[in-house]
């Protein structure tokens, strides 16, 4: 019954990661095309490192990151034997942790506080810190 539960999160983390990565990665060809083909494009390139430019390229490098990060907390509750109660919060918390990037898109287009900056990353950090730990733990077999 417990390992039914992991591997339901382990599922979970495979899936939103997934989707949040097709997610960000249209969001890039979104980024190129305001880049390339955009009217007023000299405008945007001239800004490239400053402001609302910065700002998305980090929204897009870190929702990959963190759908890439979700993708591996999945894959490992799903095939290490890691304790219940710690695949469930580094599963929960790896997902919690994809507020960054949604919070720093969320902070350009709508103006809003870094309120789920700061939180996705903060959770993103502890899943990470939290499944090292579990990983230390486990007890591993040779296949």
């Amino acid at each position: 019954m417990a390992r039914d539960r992991a591997q339901a999160h382990g599922k979970l983390n495979i899936v939103a990661g997934l989707l949040f990565l097709a997610l960000f990665m249209l969001y890039g060809f979104w980024l190129i095309w305001l880049r390339d083909f955009a009217p007023g494009k000299e405008d945007w390139i001239a800004g490239y490192t400053v402001g609302k430019h910065f700002e998305t390229r980090l929204a897009h490098v870190h929702g990959n990151l963190f759908a890439l990060l979700n993708i591996m907390i999945g894959y490992l509750a799903l095939r290490l034997p890691i304790a219940p109660a710690a695949g469930k919060w580094v599963s929960w918390l790896g997902l919690a942790g994809m507020l960054m990037p949604l919070g720093i898109l969320a902070e350009v287009h709508l103006g809003a506080p870094p309120y789920f900056v700061l939180a996705g990353g903060i959770a993103m950090v502890a899943s990470m810190v939290w499944l090292g730990l579990a990983v230390w733990q486990a007890r591993l077999t040779a296949a």
